[in-house]
């Protein structure tokens, strides 16, 4: 819980950072490296991790390096760890699931495991705190060379290239036989001078060292060793004999038929808590700024500062707060699902939809990923070692409703959808809202069916996926989570919003001099006619006032190019503002409704049902309302995620492919809905 989170130098890659007290006096910064089974890298985050093992990391040296491997799957795990001990580097194992390999039958002798490896071995169980202090002092241990390397290699590398691996280390002494042959296997994209680039590549063909013969005898003679460790470090039942719980469940929530519908129940009962959990806090909250804003409007005097502060700050601080709720409902339970082992389930169920499309399973976390926010999501794509399929994920991902659009979809299903129930106990509004996210994950999966003929990117792809145990979640993690989440929601969305707000309410209550001064003169000369109605004319004022504003004149232009779609200007300020985000709507819209109303107390919601065009038809009519919200499903409004797309493609083509496809899908899609529903 102690970490920051940033990049490694040079790549786009996460990297997590801690401090950590090994003991009283010494203490420790810990780099989480991203997960790898093996030396030999296919992915990006593999590279990552295979650079830093290989000192070819120039910012950072390792003095411990903590292999953390499954006890339930030791096999597979020793692997990688006896590949880390013949590098010859300090190696402490960090042995996880003790708790599962005890309820799969599997018992391990420690001592004996210490024995055959030559490394320290430590059982641990983060979630509950055991092992923390004895892995601790390995650590320190290993640090100050109390535990030292294997003198011997855990196979015998040097016989893999006996000439070649002895030149190699003729010129690089410090070096183990093991890491010599992958200086002869990956010298390429070490940080090598250009006069041993050349050492290397003649010392290879020289010997005529063949590196896929050489990994695979490596990996043979690694699994016929550790196949000995097995015997006499590892007791194992018959695997007949034991069927977990976990394989039980697998049996129907990955069954080809009952899978598909428990994930499209799993996902309708993820919206509906959405809707329904969130609706209580958000009613207080709304409740709570209105009758704010009333009270400050009574108390302070009738001037810019007033307006300023309730119309612009107030107002805006109200646009964020709102959503919290129902931020940290949906990330509470995708955390939930991540813990409880279902989300890796939805990868596997998925993948032969996701390749009819040009995809496959891999592409699934991303897009889930896509519904909490776009940017973190398209990141993620880098675990896809294909390329075209990872270009295809990073063009639809922002396609998936990120949690900005949820503040929007809330307002809008709340003022044209009735709150009805079907069957008694199926909401309306959560069918609605489910049909949003839905809409855009079909749509997704459509431009990628399309997108895939045009990308000429021929490659070979494979879909190897560990599917988790299942286990009760930890809330304290939960609970972490949606606090963590609610947080970054109002710093970093909070702060686009506020600042938009800010700069809303001044383009809404200036304009240009003459046009403002016009205005006042006729009200004040119909204020001065006998029997005058001044609350009416206070009203039509301030409404002039807005629309002769720069706002009003910003909006006013781009009406007509919107008109079609259903919308006035005051949307049309709307879709510009939340192009920096898209939950800036919300705020953009309590701004332009506040202005010039300070008297009214009514809701954000109450005061958008009650708005009108100037012939008196509401602007917000069931088939407007649906168009706007398919606008927002479809369109690109977040610069964020074309920042990002532009650094992870490393070209401004396909952020700009991107947009324009998107927007144009939006505007489209957006005037069918609104011609049907009209």
């Amino acid at each position: 819980m102690n970490q920051k989170v940033g990049n490694f130098p040079g790549v786009t890659v996460d990297k997590k950072t801690g401090a950590t007290l090994l003991s009283h006096d010494k203490k420790a910064e810990v780099i989480d490296l991203p997960g790898t089974y093996s030396l030999y890298p296919r992915k990006m985050d593999e590279w990552v991790s295979y650079k830093v093992l290989l000192n070819q990391d120039r910012d950072i040296k390792a003095d411990v390096i903590v292999a953390v491997a499954d006890a339930s799957s030791l096999k597979r795990n020793l692997l990688f760890c006896t590949q880390l001990i013949d590098l010859k580097v300090p190696v402490v194992i960090a042995l996880t699931m003790m708790d599962l390999a005890a309820k799969k039958g599997i018992k391990i002798d420690i001592p004996e495991l210490e024995r055959e490896l030559g490394v320290p071995v430590i059982p641990v169980n983060p979630r509950k705190q055991k092992g923390i202090p004895q892995l601790k002092k390995a650590i320190e241990q290993t640090s100050q060379q109390l535990y030292q390397a294997p003198a011997r290699d855990f196979i015998d590398n040097r016989a893999l290239a006996p000439k070649a691996v002895d030149a190699v280390k003729y010129h690089f002494s410090e070096l183990s036989n093991y890491a010599a042959i992958h200086y002869l296997i990956n010298h390429e994209s070490f940080t090598l001078k250009p006069d041993e680039q050349k050492l290397v590549e003649s010392i290879e063909l020289e010997n005529h060292f063949n590196p896929t013969k050489t990994q695979a005898e490596e990996i043979l003679q690694r699994y016929s060793h550790i196949r000995h460790i097995m015997k006499v470090a590892v007791s194992e039942p018959d695997p007949l004999q034991k069927s977990l719980f976990t394989e039980k469940m697998d049996n129907v929530l990955l069954d080809r038929r009952w899978g598909y519908l428990i994930l499209l129940a799993v996902l309708f009962l993820l919206f509906q808590s959405v809707f329904w959990l969130a609706s209580f806090p958000m009613d207080w909250i709304e409740t709570g700024f209105a009758s704010l804003s009333q009270w400050l409007s009574s108390s302070l005097p009738d001037n810019r500062w007033a307006d300023l502060l309730i119309n612009g700050i107030i107002a805006g601080i109200g646009g964020i707060v709102i959503f919290v709720p129902q931020i940290m409902i949906l990330f509470g339970l995708i955390t939930l699902l991540e813990d409880t082992g279902y989300m890796a389930r939805i990868g596997f169920l998925t993948d032969r939809l996701m390749r009819s499309v040009g995809l496959n399973g891999k592409s699934v976390m991303p897009m889930i990923s896509g519904f909490a926010c776009a940017v973190p999501a398209i990141m993620s794509a880098r675990n896809i070692e294909n390329r075209k399929e990872r270009l295809l994920t990073i063009l639809i991902t922002p396609l998936m409703s990120c949690s900005a659009r949820l503040p929007v979809y809330t307002i809008l299903i709340a003022l044209v959808i009735p709150k009805t129930y079907l069957f008694g106990f199926l909401s309306t509004q959560g069918l609605v809202m489910m049909g949003l996210y839905m809409l855009g994950l079909v749509m997704a999966l459509i431009v990628s069916y399309v997108a895939k003929w045009f990308i000429k990117i021929n490659e070979k792809s494979f879909f190897i996926l560990e599917l988790p145990v299942y286990r009760s979640p930890r809330w304290n993690n939960v609970v972490q989570t949606m606090i963590e989440k609610a947080k970054i929601f109002i710093r970093d969305a909070g702060k686009v919003i506020m600042i938009i707000s800010l700069i809303l309410w001044a383009l809404s209550s200036f304009g240009p001099e003459k046009r403002m001064n016009t205005i006042s003169k006729q009200y004040e000369e119909l204020k001065a006619q006998p029997h005058a109605d001044t609350a009416l004319l206070k009203q039509q004022f301030a409404t002039a006032k807005l629309e002769n504003s720069y706002a009003g004149i910003m909006g006013k232009i781009i009406e007509p190019a919107i008109e079609p779609l259903g919308y006035d200007w005051k949307i049309g300020i709307a879709l510009i503002t939340s192009f920096a985000a898209r939950e800036v709507f919300v705020g953009t819209m309590a701004t332009l409704y506040s202005v010039g109303d300070e008297e009214n107390d009514l809701k954000l919601k109450e005061k958008m049902k009650a708005a009108v065009r100037p012939d008196g038809t509401p602007v917000f009519t069931l088939a407007s309302g649906v168009s706007l919200m398919i606008f927002y499903v479809f369109a690109m409004q977040c610069m964020s995620t074309l920042a990002i797309v532009k650094r992870e493609t490393r070209s401004w083509k396909w952020p700009i492919i991107q947009f324009i496809y998107m927007t144009g899908l939006a505007y489209v899609m957006s005037w069918i809905a609104y011609l049907l529903l009209k």
